[in-house]
């Protein structure tokens, strides 16, 4: 399964980010996931991360066979500080762990 970002929609203070679901074999499924941007200034996290924060989330939440509605919460964003916290303590002891060295190469093809 392939999660093409496909842009956003924003209505007052929500953005309403749209990806492809693509499966070979299979017809593409437009997803859709919301977050509101209240949230990124509370926790200080830069709006250009809003793409690749919503991708890993509706692949998870798709792994989990979780159908309808998907949106960035308040603890996904909480979760998403405390890995970067960890990944920088770990690069700051002069170890980089392998899953932030993957988050970024994920995050670089978006």
């Amino acid at each position: 399964m392939e999660l093409r970002y496909m842009g956003f929609e924003q209505t007052q203070n929500t953005r309403c980010y749209r990806f492809d679901q693509m499966v070979k074999g299979e017809p593409t499924v437009r997803l859709t996931i919301t977050a509101d941007l209240a949230l990124f200034l509370e926790h200080r996290v830069r709006i250009q991360e809003g793409p690749t924060l919503c991708a890993g989330k509706l692949a998870a939440d798709l792994a989990h066979s979780q159908l309808g509605k998907h949106q960035l919460t308040n603890d996904d964003l909480i979760a998403h500080l405390q890995a970067r916290t960890n990944a920088e303590a770990l690069e700051s002891r002069g170890k980089r762990p392998r899953s932030a060295a993957n988050a970024r190469d994920t995050q670089a093809t978006l």
